[in-house]
Order: structure tokens, then C-alpha cells, then sequence
């Protein structure tokens, strides 16, 4: 009976710690730094240099922007601070995005196999930014319209490269 007991302690152990975190899809992403450059569809700037990190044992992801925090984008600083969180209520993965104007961006994450994919609303419209798997030091990241597994527009579309430490 001992041993009967022991095996079934074992297994619900191994069990629950053998299962994948709920934001286990930024995973490639943290403890690391990630570059990207490129131009908007309306011909500005877009460079973005981000650090993803866990928090709280695992239940958040933080991001930490650098980018352009001036309008003639010719300065760049801290300019987005990001939370990532497992929503225990709606089962789904939720994310804040503070800027330096101010501005909070908020919608869901999810993952399609390795990509990841950001749903916000900005305006009447619902925008997407995906994460598109590359390897484990390249993504290919595109924002724009994204309906039905489709790009029906396409705002920006360059890569993040994952940065040597320095």
C-alpha cells in the first residue's frame, strides 16, 4: 500500500511540474534583447530595441522599449513599458503597453504554432503584430489587418534580430 501511495505522489508531482507555463510562448523571447528597423507603409522610422524578462515567478512577461520618443524621430529613449499575463478568467493571454506619450495599448496574445500574435483595437480598427518565427535569434514581425489567418493590409513588415550581449 506504501508503495502504491508513493508511486501516485510521484506522478501528480511529476505531473504538475512537467506542464508548460500559460506564458510559455514568449519563452525564445526572455533574457534576451531584440532589434528591429524598417519603415512604416508612410515612409517614417521605425526602430524598436525591446528586452523581454519573467516577473512574479513566471506569471508576467515585461517588456522594455527602447525606440523614438521625439515626433521628428531623432531621439531614442525608453519609450513603451509592456505587461504580459495569463487572464485565469477568460483563459486567455492579456497585455498592457505604457508609452512615453502617455498612451496605453491593451489587447490579447496567442500563439500560432511558434508565432505570436498581438490583437488590439487603435481607433475603429483592430490591428495585429505578429512575432512570425524565424529561428530561435530572428523574427520576422509584421503589423497591419489580419483577419481569418490572412494579411488583407500590411502596415510595417521587418525583422527583429535577437542582440549579442554587450
Amino acid at each position: 500500500m506504501r508503495t502504491i501511495l508513493v508511486l501516485i505522489t510521484f506522478f501528480i508531482s511529476t505531473l504538475s511540474f512537467g506542464q508548460k507555463s500559460e506564458l510559455s510562448i514568449f519563452d525564445n523571447l526572455v533574457s534576451k534583447t531584440w532589434k528591429a528597423e524598417g519603415e512604416w507603409g508612410d515612409g517614417t522610422k521605425f526602430m524598436q530595441e525591446i528586452t523581454f524578462t519573467y516577473s512574479l515567478d513566471k506569471k508576467l512577461v515585461i517588456a522594455e522599449s527602447i525606440g523614438f520618443v521625439d515626433k521628428a524621430q531623432t531621439k531614442l529613449g525608453p519609450r513603451n513599458h509592456g505587461i504580459r499575463q495569463f487572464d485565469k478568467e477568460t483563459k486567455t493571454i492579456k497585455f498592457w503597453e505604457f508609452d512615453v506619450f502617455g498612451g496605453l495599448t491593451q489587447g490579447t496574445v496567442f500563439a500560432e504554432g511558434k508565432n505570436i500574435v498581438y490583437q488590439y483595437k487603435y481607433g475603429n480598427s483592430v490591428v495585429t503584430d505578429m512575432w512570425e518565427y524565424v529561428d530561435d535569434a530572428t523574427y520576422n514581425f509584421k503589423v497591419g489587418s489580419y483577419e481569418n489567418g490572412k494579411w488583407k493590409q500590411v502596415y510595417l513588415s521587418t525583422k527583429f534580430v535577437e542582440q549579442e550581449e554587450r
